[in-house]
């Protein structure tokens, strides 16, 4: 049986470490081993996008991450319910010709008993900014684990 621990009912403890579990995958980049984390018959809807199955999930991601060069995220969590986590996410990316985004979201996920998402739903806005204007490098220092990312 593959289980993702924690596994529901959530606690506060619990909901923060799968967030950090999500972004940690998330920015390894690895379509592959993000997928592991959902149901084999996972429903999202991404944006104006709906995905099933985690074979189309492998297949978006690697799409997303051919367009969104230098993907960083951060995620927080927002509140928890017994099996559902609600988190608010930002992450930076550029495209292929140069231009930087930090794109803002939040997301709601649901879990499965044995931990795995079964359920994701996210939300996304983009924003152009400068090269300069960046503050998100790389994958979260384990130090910085839990803290909040900033409204704008």
């Amino acid at each position: 049986m593959n289980q993702r621990p924690p596994l529901p009912p959530f606690s506060h403890e619990d909901a923060l470490k799968k967030v950090q579990a999500a972004e940690d995958a998330w920015n390894s980049r690895d379509p592959e081993r993000v997928s592991l984390a959902y149901t084999e018959d996972s429903v999202w809807r991404n944006r104006d996008q709906f995905v099933t199955g985690r074979p189309a999930i492998v297949a978006f991601l690697t799409q997303k991450w051919e367009r969104e060069l230098d993907y960083a995220l951060r995620k927080s969590l927002w509140c928890h319910g017994d099996n559902r986590i609600a988190v608010r996410f930002q992450y930076e990316s550029h495209n292929a010709d140069g231009q930087w985004f930090r794109s803002y979201g939040n997301e709601l996920w649901e879990f499965d008993e044995n931990g795995l998402m079964r359920r994701r739903e996210a939300s996304i806005n983009d924003l152009a900014i400068d090269e300069s204007d960046r503050r998100i490098f790389g994958t979260r220092p384990q130090s910085e684990y839990g803290q909040e990312i900033p409204l704008q």
